[in-house]
């Protein structure tokens, strides 16, 4: 146990060791129908239509039983039309749903925090074109037929053209962006008959998350009011892909009317070369978005009318935001973290692998044994540290990790149990305790590493802009 009386610390690490009711089960049932998803639907054998049976009898008593029943039915019998598999797809994304929400929910109970309360909030917009997302959901039926087995470069050839439809309609972005990286994944694997080993549950993650955004009503944009008062940085998580990097700050919202603190969200994101890598990203973010000089720099921002979710994403618009006085992360976590109400997720958004809760860890043992994992030792309960999701993008280093005496970070879930992505840890240098930050360079830094890094990418962007010049004009 840690006094209940000290802010922002895990308060029921105890808590993180005790099986969760019926999380094994449903995670049985979302299996046995991924495992369904490799050989393909169109001709299901034995071993396959169990799978699809279980997911069925999963979902029996809720109200998607009986259209889910149908659809393995007619999937178990090589029937299945679209409604079926986008039945199926929705009954694998409810379990997971109820696993992530059963997650969350003995998260609350550990650091103590309510979550935020629920307000209809209708989604506005205009539908997009729904020929184009109907094309987009016979492709993915068709990946279904197939199965990861089956893939080949004619078949994912196949959602180039609907990614070239989808993409000129900003309402269309998200699925575009999605149908693209699946697609690029699969045509990297082919032909599926040759692979060694399948991606089974990303890829089946992958295919129902993108099936059900063809559906009426998924492109819509989420509702957004806006939030006045300030805004208190606790770190950054640095997310980096071959193509593309993100940013997400996660913060304390103090709302100027006096109401409850809230956690918020803010993320830049922007394309990238493969070659910029290390604190040369900061480059291509910083120019996006003000609030990564306030977390270098430690300070609060004054937000005045920032749109934001009902999810508690920040759209951030600099014209809304002026920075404020020095704010420590650590006294915000120590003073303000444990009153913030956690905040909603959007039913799609319903994924164990979407958690990201913002904690401070106090008072605990590092250890690494026999070249295994980092786990901080807390009350006797042991808690396995991410070192690998540690950016290179920043000063903090699992070296750093190991030697600190407070940590904070992001609470997730992954391959069956908790673990811990530090954001910033304290740590003695010299007889001082030193605060060191995964975001420290986010708006530049004095850093002999970081000016190293930054001038390697600086010539580097250099040298694909002139190339890129030189093109345009030939």
């Amino acid at each position: 146990m840690v006094p209940a009386d000290e802010g922002g610390r895990l308060m029921r690490t105890d808590l993180l060791d005790d099986p969760v009711d019926g999380l094994d089960e449903a995670l049985a049932a979302v299996d046995a129908f991924d495992d369904a998803l490799v050989a393909g639907l169109l001709r299901p054998q034995p071993a396959q239509t169990d799978g699809i049976v279980a997911l069925a009898a999963a979902l029996a008593g809720t109200p998607l039983a009986a259209l889910v029943a149908e659809a393995a039915d007619k999937t178990a019998a090589g029937t299945a039309g679209e409604d079926h598999l986008v039945a199926l797809a929705a009954a694998r994304t409810a379990l997971m749903g109820s696993v992530h929400d059963a997650l969350t929910a003995r998260i609350g109970d550990v650091t103590g925090r309510p979550a935020a309360e629920e307000t209809a909030q209708a989604a506005t917009g205009e539908e997009p074109a729904a020929h184009v997302l109907a094309a987009a959901r016979a492709w993915l039926c068709d990946l279904a037929r197939a199965g990861w087995q089956g893939i080949d470069h004619e078949l994912v050839g196949g959602a180039a053209p609907v990614v070239s439809a989808l993409l000129p309609d900003p309402a269309l972005r998200r699925q575009a962006t999605l149908l693209d990286g699946f697609a690029a994944e699969l045509a990297a694997s082919c032909p599926g008959a040759t692979l060694e080993r399948v991606p089974v549950r990303r890829w089946a993650d992958l295919w129902s998350r993108a099936l059900l955004l063809t559906l009426p009503g998924a492109a819509r944009t989420p509702a957004v009011s806006t939030a006045t008062g300030r805004l208190l940085p606790l770190g950054v998580d640095v997310q980096e892909h071959a193509t593309a990097v993100q940013a997400q700050v996660h913060a304390v919202f103090e709302p100027a009317d006096g109401t409850r603190p809230r956690l918020v969200r803010a993320a830049v994101s922007a394309p990238k070369p493969d070659t910029v890598v290390g604190a040369g990203l900061w480059q291509l973010l910083r120019p996006r978005m003000s609030l990564l000089a306030a977390v270098s720099e430690g300070r609060a921002v004054e937000l005045d009318a920032m749109p934001v979710t009902a999810e508690g994403d920040l759209v951030w618009d600099d014209e809304h935001a002026r920075a404020g006085e020095p704010a420590d992360p650590f006294a915000t976590a120590r003073v303000v973290l444990a009153t913030a109400t956690d905040p909603l997720t959007a039913p799609l958004d319903r994924h164990p692998a979407r958690i990201a809760v913002p904690v401070l860890l106090e008072g605990y043992a590092a250890e690494r044994e026999d070249g295994g994992p980092l786990t901080f030792t807390v009350a006797g309960h042991r808690l396995a540290v991410d070192t690998d999701r540690v950016p290179a993008a920043g000063p903090l280093t699992p070296e750093a990790i190991a030697a600190s005496g407070a940590c904070l970070g992001l609470l997730r879930w992954d391959a069956g149990a908790f673990l811990l992505q530090p954001l910033a840890v304290e740590t003695t240098v010299r007889k001082k305790t030193v605060a060191v930050h995964a975001g420290a360079w986010a708006g530049g830094t004095t850093d002999k590493a970081g000016v190293r890094a930054e001038k390697a990418a600086t010539d580097t962007v250099a040298v694909l802009r002139e190339r890129a010049g030189k093109l345009l004009r030939s």
